[in-house]
């Protein structure tokens, strides 16, 4: 029976899942025997715990890793960069500083992503590890700043502000932190809590990792829906924007879907050259260039300087 918060269906599933480096660490000193097949040999092992399928490591049974998503963060980041540079012009616009924020931090993950799912470092390498670590911090601290974007619109606050920028800098540095401690934890197992080895072993449980990776980004992305909903149609009483939120949307939930349902078929019939991550991030970044010319569409008319983008 698979319980709440097993990540061994997704380590076995699901090719290049990321915070399997966490869980095969912990397996790989406290219980080796667990690994078997794909990752009994570190060295060549590819990101999961005894994955059905996955790309092993640069240099391995002729891999030259997972080329794919190398390049499709690569072609996000230079993409990403524009977004901050075009939202960095639009001076006017209510909540600038926040959205900027929030396409820094998404674009920092894209290099940390190379390295954490790329099949580059051995697994259960403390470089992998701890850059993993980070990698969940920083997603868990992106999906609040996301909805604290919509806490924004909603201008309960003043945008740009140090009673925005507090809080929300304040709340994004304790979920980076908290979701830091946590995935250490669990790799290395310093306190016995929460990083202590799961039972049976090969269930690699951990409901907290479970929640802030796998329930607080739906949960995050869902409010911010409804938050905007509210403020385009009912507030702003326009339509055109709302387009721009649903495709972002869609976007989002197709990356997913790539990500957990195509990731092994690509990668058996590519003969485990690449799989469906490459997708997702294309779709994660599509997403975010969405909410972007969403953002853009409600704040347009506070710009007057006569740049049309």
């Amino acid at each position: 029976m698979v319980g709440f918060g097993d990540f061994q269906p997704l380590c076995n599933w699901t090719p290049s899942y990321t915070w399997c480096n966490l869980f095969y660490r912990q397996l790989s000193d406290r219980s080796p025997g667990t690994l078997q097949g794909l990752s009994r040999e570190s060295q060549s092992a590819p990101v999961g715990v005894n994955p059905q399928c996955g790309i092993p490591r640069v240099g391995h049974d002729g891999s030259i890793s997972n080329i794919a998503n190398i390049v499709a963060c690569g072609v996000s980041f230079l993409v990403v960069a524009a977004l901050i540079y075009l939202c960095h012009r639009r001076k006017a616009a209510v909540g600038r500083w926040e959205l900027r924020t929030f396409l820094v931090i998404y674009l920092v993950t894209l290099p940390i992503q190379i390295v954490t799912n790329g099949s580059l470092l051995p697994q259960g390498s403390m470089g992998l590890v701890v850059l993993t670590a980070i990698h969940a911090g920083l997603v868990v601290a992106l999906f609040w700043i996301l909805l604290a974007n919509a806490i924004v619109a909603t201008q309960w606050v003043e945008d740009g502000t140090m009673a925005s920028i507090a809080p929300l800098s304040i709340i994004a540095l304790i979920l980076f932190g908290g979701t830091l401690y946590i995935s250490l934890d669990i790799a290395l197992g310093v306190t016995q809590t929460i990083g202590g080895l799961s039972n049976p072993p090969e269930s690699i449980r951990s409901i907290p990792l479970f929640v802030l990776t796998s329930i607080w980004p739906p949960v995050a992305a869902i409010l911010y829906l409804a938050f905007m909903t509210y403020i385009v149609l009912h507030v702003l009483n326009e339509t055109r924007p709302m387009w721009y939120y649903l495709l972002s949307t869609i976007l989002f939930v197709l990356a997913q879907l790539a990500w957990f349902l195509l990731g092994r078929v690509i990668c058996r019939g590519s003969n485990q050259k690449v799989d469906g991550s490459f997708i997702a991030t294309l779709l994660e970044t599509a997403s975010v260039g969405m909410l972007f010319l969403a953002w853009r569409s409600i704040t347009e008319e506070t710009w007057d300087d006569g740049f049309d983008y």
